[in-house]
């Protein structure tokens, strides 16, 4: 998983409440195999008409904020089912981090596995930041996770709170597989004891 330390990049203001992973990566994407190729998926239904052209009404369609790689949002980001799709389709689109009020829970915990920063904020701050986002299309904002900072192009920095054990798995790109294989010394000392004192765990099952 790719760290995230300082990301540097445009801002898009996309301040509804109740975006939900259905619309993030629609269910027709869920028959893909691979954990590639979901750029395209997100938000695809919206994106797209019938034909698959682009419709230029969509802001990810729209100059400068298809460029962009931070979202920021409305109330209840990311509710709805439980597919981790839709944290693929945002990273592999570009989006690193979504500032939002709130996230579905699931969603919350699904981001931090693909180094997607989620970060929560009071509503009128959000309000603050999209009205920010708008005034300035495309202007270079900052994400400092290790000053746990928002720097908007021209406004104040806004301080944000984040786990501790959150923070230091985006930091040093760590998930669930990785943080395991932090521990690996102990996972081999077990097993090199169970394989003495349980040998018959260890062989090989007869078809």
């Amino acid at each position: 998983m790719k760290p995230f330390t300082v990301l540097a990049g445009s801002a898009i203001p996309m301040a509804e409440d109740n975006i939900d992973t259905d619309q993030l990566c629609p269910k027709q994407h869920l028959l893909h195999l691979e954990k590639t190729g979901f750029d395209r998926a997100l938000f695809s239904d919206r994106r797209f008409d019938a034909n698959g052209l682009e419709r230029p009404d969509f802001i990810l369609n729209r100059l400068p904020w298809r460029h962009g790689s931070i979202l920021i949002a409305g109330d209840n980001f990311g509710c709805g089912s439980s597919r981790e799709h839709a944290v693929w389709a945002l990273v592999q689109w570009g989006i690193r981090c979504i500032i939002a009020p709130s996230f579905g829970d699931i969603f919350f915990q699904n981001s931090i596995n693909s180094g997607l920063l989620a970060i929560r904020v009071p509503k009128e701050k959000v309000n603050t930041l999209v009205h920010e986002a708008q005034s300035e299309p495309g202007a270079k904002w900052t994400i400092d996770l290790p000053a746990q900072a928002i720097a908007p192009p021209r406004g104040e920095e806004v301080a944000f709170e984040i786990d501790p054990t959150r923070k230091e798995r985006l930091l040093f790109g760590l998930d669930e597989i990785a943080l395991t294989l932090l521990h690996q010394r102990e996972i081999d000392e077990f097993e090199a004891r169970q394989r003495r004192e349980m040998p018959w765990l260890w062989h090989a099952m007869r078809p």
